[in-house]
């Protein structure tokens, strides 16, 4: 397990992260994103999906209301999806996220995955955003 420690200062900057990530997330099939809200969670999502070319960082936004948003490229396709409004398992089993577990270069990048044991025992590594103050963040990459 490795872990590695940023501090962003800007939703900018943010993004910027996320695009360097976007290489080492490359293999890895479900990362948990943690976070309270407005911690700068899709933000991050923005510079992966560019870094990952499946989506350039103004088209992607919040899954908050869709739960989950689909970005496809050539080679890494990205889903976000959000699972706060998500309360039961069987809610859970209806947006199909184990099918998209068994795609081929497929990427999961799912907000509130720790309600669920499930995708918390399933998941490939966490990143957790932390708000140091308005602008500042603290983010914790954990691969295992």
């Amino acid at each position: 397990m490795t872990t590695r420690e940023f501090k962003t200062h800007s939703a900018e900057e943010t993004i910027a992260l996320g695009r360097s990530l976007a290489p080492e997330l490359k293999g890895l099939h479900l990362v948990l994103l943690q976070g309270d809200l407005g911690t700068g969670k899709t933000t991050l999502v923005k510079g992966i999906a560019d870094g990952l070319k499946a989506a350039e960082s103004h088209n992607v936004t919040s899954p908050t209301y869709t739960l989950i948003h689909e970005y496809r490229g050539a080679e890494t396709n990205v889903y976000h999806i959000d699972l706060y409004r998500v309360e039961k398992r069987r809610e859970l089993d209806t947006l199909g996220v184990e099918e998209l577990l068994q795609e081929e270069n497929s990427l999961l990048l799912i907000e509130w995955g720790e309600k669920f044991a499930q995708m918390v025992s399933a998941a490939d590594g966490t990143i957790a955003i932390t708000r140091v103050n308005d602008q500042e963040r603290k983010i914790k990459f954990t691969k295992k």
